[in-house]
């Protein structure tokens, strides 16, 4: 399929039947791989960019253009990469312990990039935090049982297999048939119509953005791309990314809130009874122990919509099981799959985070077609989206000979970047890849700094 049609069928999806046609130019490949991220790329942002103008349509009657180039979405499934704050590359996000290690009976990859989660690590290996002892001591484990032990700690953790142990696998099979954007009606509600006489596509509507790290976070900005307010709330007990934060909370305003604390509780309770979407990225049931769960939102704003993304989904063995993107390509073949396509005796990771990138724009492009539903019909609307069906739906576009590509480096980007901001300190990232003919796609603000903006609504 081109990834126009991809597109068509993400849309369709999501529900959305009566969507422009995405306009694609540029060939794949963009980036070095045996798998179609840059058609990936292109199919997810474009099918965000749809969902976008079918909104703008509902809301005004006037159809608008959508295209995307494949080079500069394959530059925004990176777009991490190409941040600079202040004229410098942020600092390496990735942890001296992280990464692919051998085992007595095969591989494990480690994500140790937060404190406690490389403290946990340690001390079940019993060793020093070193990479040399840490690969001492996983020589001497078996790679599926110091899986399931740190899976049982809390930790994060991922045995290297194939595809064909992946789809042998219980939660690979519990997942079968799960498409990767679900929507859901969670109980009736009446309409909530849309604001009159919009300049963009999401003018007016309030998004609360509870998700970290990558693929939540994107779903965050490229709502904001298109106009909606976004604000993101940070907890003052979970560790972040400032690098990360930079780029993803583009658009966005940042407040802290202590969900430990029925201050902080109430603070977001407020906030949730003027919302139109909630995003949340963490753990099945995480939030829900605070009264922030999606039926419990759901009773506090009849109408909004409830956007939830998650690594391995909420049904199977492996429900509420953490992960990440790395995680993830590691333990449902994809690490395999590409170093046997290279001719490599060691985990290859995909050329970017294309499960987290992608995730996160199914979530917005969920969440925005559950809002115009809703705006049409009524109803709570759930939105699930996990890094694992994600990776069913990429290894369902196929294969290609990609390998031999040139990775294009930073200043071969230069022409997609566009000035912002972190803080009070200047940036530049990559411009947003799906372009609208009459409301460009753009940030009206660089990032906040976590806890720069108070926990209101502007």
């Amino acid at each position: 399929m081109t990834p126009t049609e991809i597109a068509a069928n993400l849309c369709t999806l999501a529900g959305l039947r009566d969507t422009a046609r995405l306009e694609v130019t540029g060939t794949e490949p963009a980036l070095p791989s045996s798998f179609r991220v840059d058609a990936a790329a292109a199919a997810s942002i474009g099918a965000a960019g749809l969902a976008a103008e079918a909104i703008w349509r509902h809301r005004t009657g006037q159809g608008q253009g959508v295209s995307i180039d494949i080079r500069h979405a394959a530059a925004e499934f990176r777009s991490e990469r190409h941040l600079r704050v202040g004229g410098q590359e942020p600092k390496d996000i990735w942890d001296p312990i992280a990464g692919a290690y051998p085992t007595a009976d095969g591989w494990v990859r480690l994500h140790t990039n937060f404190p406690h989660h490389r403290d946990g690590i340690l001390k079940l290996l019993n060793c020093a935090n070193t990479r040399e002892d840490v690969a001492a001591a996983l020589r001497r484990r078996k790679a599926e049982e110091f899986e399931t032990a740190a899976w049982k700690a809390g930790m994060c953790v991922s045995a290297y297999r194939s595809f064909a142990q992946w789809d042998a696998h219980p939660h690979a099979q519990a997942l079968s048939g799960i498409p990767p954007v679900r929507l859901e009606r969670l109980r009736d509600a009446p309409p909530l119509p849309f604001t009159p006489n919009p300049t963009r596509p999401l003018e007016g509507v309030k998004v609360l953005d509870l998700t970290r790290v990558i693929a939540g976070p994107v779903a965050g900005r490229t709502l904001a791309a298109h106009g909606a307010e976004v604000l993101y709330v940070a907890s003052p007990h979970v560790p972040n990314l400032p690098a990360l934060i930079a780029d993803t909370g583009r658009g966005k305003r940042a407040c802290a809130i202590d969900l430990e604390t029925e201050a902080g509780r109430a603070q977001l309770r407020a906030l949730v009874e003027q919302a139109d979407i909630f995003l949340q990225s963490y753990r099945p049931g995480a939030l829900a122990r605070h009264g922030f769960g999606p039926a419990q939102v759901a009773a506090m704003r009849p109408g909004i919509v409830v956007a939830t993304l998650s690594a391995y989904g909420d049904t199977g063995p492996w429900a509420g099981k953490r992960g990440f993107d790395s995680l993830v390509q590691t333990s449902t073949g994809f690490n395999h799959a590409e170093a046997e396509a290279a001719g490599a005796s060691a985990p290859k990771p995909l050329p970017c985070q294309a499960l987290d990138h992608a995730s996160g724009y199914f979530l917005a492009l969920g969440a925005m077609a559950a809002r115009l539903r809703q705006a049409k019909e009524g109803g709570n609307w759930k939105v699930s989206v996990a890094l694992a069906t994600t990776g069913t739906w990429l290894r369902g576009l196929g294969r290609m000979d990609g390998l031999a590509t040139p990775d294009p480096g930073h200043a071969e980007m230069a022409d997609l970047l566009e000035p912002s901001s972190f803080g009070p300190t200047p940036s530049t990232a990559i411009r947003h890849a799906a372009q609208l003919s009459a409301t460009p796609a753009t940030w009206s603000r660089g990032a906040s700094e976590l806890g720069q903006d108070p926990p209101a609504w502007a």
